[in-house]
């Protein structure tokens, strides 16, 4: 049985729900680092305290400038964001860790809510690689009608369950959206906002995330 469609309440109260999920943990970080400080350990404990902060500053930032371009409004109704920014701000929130984004994409300013679902197609290409691995950003086209390729290349790659799920249910799911599956679901809203068709496929051993006009 399908579920049904979250509310315009609903849904903004998951989005919310999710923003808070992805910085809670760094906040959380960056308190125990005051802590450590405020006891007033020796040297080595202070610089290991003052390490942790500005890596999960640097984190929480990161996650906060993503989540204000791919869920909220990041300009007026109609506005049009630099791609440079957008790649910028995808860079950071991917981060030098287990995985690695490359971008080979247009250049100039494209329509926000195209923005809007290129970043979230990102988000949902790290879900494919829960080993990491790399992420290569391809698009062609007008940017007034862009086409995006996102490919997933790393061990043990494999098809994001909720965004394949919801693609596959035309936007629904065998069960409730929940802060675990609002990212996927998010997406989908947005490609059908925008016009774009999504398909998830495989090349070899890669995921492939493909968004075409529709």
């Amino acid at each position: 049985m399908q579920a049904a469609h979250p509310s315009d309440l609903e849904l903004a109260a998951l989005i919310s729900s999710k923003i808070c999920h992805d910085v809670v943990g760094p906040v959380g970080a960056i308190y125990n680092g005051i802590e450590i400080l405020d006891e007033g350990g020796d040297a080595e404990a202070k610089a290991y305290a003052m390490t942790v902060i500005r890596n999960v500053t640097e984190q929480a930032s990161a996650k906060l400038q993503f989540n204000r371009f791919a869920f909220g409004a990041a300009g007026s109704a109609g506005a049009l964001i630099d791609l440079a920014t957008a790649e910028q701000i995808s860079r950071g929130f991917v981060g030098n860790g287990k995985h690695k984004l490359h971008w080979s994409g247009l250049q100039g300013y494209m329509a926000k809510d195209r923005v809007k679902l290129l970043l979230n197609l990102i988000a949902n290409a790290l879900s494919a690689l829960p080993r990491g691995g790399d992420i290569t950003v391809s698009m062609s086209a007008p940017p007034e009608h862009p086409e995006f390729l996102l490919r997933c290349r790393g061990q043990g790659a494999r098809p994001p369950a909720y965004l394949t799920e919801i693609i596959v249910g035309g936007g629904h799911a065998s069960s409730p959206v929940d802060v675990l599956t609002i990212q996927a679901y998010y997406t989908w809203r947005l490609a059908e906002a925008t016009g774009t068709h999504l398909e998830i496929l495989k090349d070899g051993e890669d995921i492939l995330l493909s968004a075409k006009p529709a």
